[in-house]
């Protein structure tokens, strides 16, 4: 059985589920194409129990017939209309291929892009065709290649994707990923699922991990994070915490407002949080200050960057490649077949947890081995 025809049936039960009954009988109708009906027994066995059930009368409809290329304009006009084909049909193969534009760069950010494009291809439901794009890309081979290919939905990965997406045709829908933060006016235009963890996320998870706390610090710099620390600020209210967020312009201004924070923080109650922010976190300088002091005042420091654990914070959270490419791939799927994506910028909520147990051991905070189980990176590395 493929996975598309399992994505078919599963829709088929949603289906089932949604359907109101009628007083007499209700039909739903099944649109399949006949590749997915390998077994003799496997299509009729699996709808079997669907057909069995009172009240429902199941219509089978096969493609095999159909030569218009366009058939799901055709399912998403029955859609709108309300009928019982909406969701029956969402799994079937006629969206017509997709394209992922991505930045032609080397490692490790290239292996972080074929693991995304490897979720989307798992995913997708549809032939995926890859293109690396150059800082120097060529916008009118790339669009006339994606109108030979007939393509109508992109998944645009990477600032370079983003550029790319950004010249083609406007009856082409976009949906991008693969970045932290993009200017306001860029994220108006389309849905972005950006790298920065959900702060809801992150706050949610440190209340487990240091039920104490009730204050938490974050300097951040406004071009790149504003949207970010709106949603913070929602988080943190519904997780009971102050969020203590300053604004800084340059390096030179955190480093001030780092000071100060720690000469007035109670470890008791506070903590810091490191965003992905360029302006505000910086490797050499920012990073060696805080863990140093966070360390001598005991002061929990939680972060959005992974690589922040093995150096010394609590923990972080980091994207899921995989998980991301697949949830890429439904919102294209829908984008296809007529739903409206969220516009702007959303937060990545398929992530990974990295966790330091010496930095917990020196916090007091004490972990059970089944709880350390449940971390994807343990710090330092056993």
């Amino acid at each position: 059985m493929t996975p598309r025809f399992k994505h078919f049936l599963l829709a088929l039960l949603l289906a089932l589920g949604m359907v109101r009954a009628e007083a007499d009988v209700t039909r739903i109708a099944v649109i399949f194409a006949e590749a997915d009906d390998t077994s003799p027994s496997g299509f009729a066995g699996l709808l079997g129990g669907i057909e069995a059930t009172p009240g429902v009368e199941v219509i089978r409809l096969s493609l095999k017939d159909l030569a218009e290329p366009r058939v799901s304009q055709l399912l998403l006009a029955a859609a709108q209309r309300g009928t019982p084909v909406r969701l029956a049909a969402a799994g079937g193969a006629s969206i017509g291929p997709i394209a992922v534009l991505y930045p032609d760069i080397g490692e490790p950010y290239r292996s972080v892009f074929s693991k995304i494009i490897e979720g989307i291809e798992e995913n997708a439901q549809a032939k995926v065709t890859s293109y690396a794009v150059g800082k120097n890309f060529n916008a009118e081979a790339i669009s006339g290649e994606l109108k030979r290919q007939d393509i109508r939905v992109v998944i645009a990965l990477g600032r370079n994707g983003l550029k790319a997406a950004s010249t083609l045709d406007k009856e082409i829908g976009v949906i991008a990923g693969g970045v932290v933060s993009v200017p306001e006016a860029d994220a108006r235009g389309g849905a972005i699922l950006s790298l920065a963890p959900d702060p809801a996320l992150l706050f949610s998870r440190l209340k487990v991990l240091s039920p104490k706390t009730q204050r938490v610090f974050v300097v951040f710099e406004p071009r790149q994070n504003a949207w970010l620390i709106k949603l913070a600020r929602e988080a943190a209210r519904h997780e009971g915490i102050e969020l203590i967020a300053q604004e800084a312009a340059d390096l030179k201004s955190a480093l001030g407002i780092y000071q100060n924070i720690f000469a007035n923080a109670d470890a008791r109650r506070d903590a810091l949080w490191l965003p992905q922010d360029s302006a505000t976190v910086d490797e050499s300088l920012v990073l060696p200050l805080v863990l140093q002091e966070s360390w001598s005042k005991s002061l929990p420091v939680f972060s959005s960057n992974v690589s922040h654990v093995k150096r010394g914070a609590l923990f972080a959270l980091y994207p899921n490649n995989m998980e991301l490419g697949r949830n890429l791939a439904a919102t294209a799927l829908g984008l296809a077949v007529g739903n409206p994506a969220v516009r702007g910028l959303l937060p990545l909520r398929d992530v990974l947890t990295a966790f330091n147990t010496r930095t917990a051991s020196h916090l007091g905070l004490a972990l059970s081995p089944a709880q350390q189980q449940g971390f994807d990176l343990l710090f330092p590395e056993r």
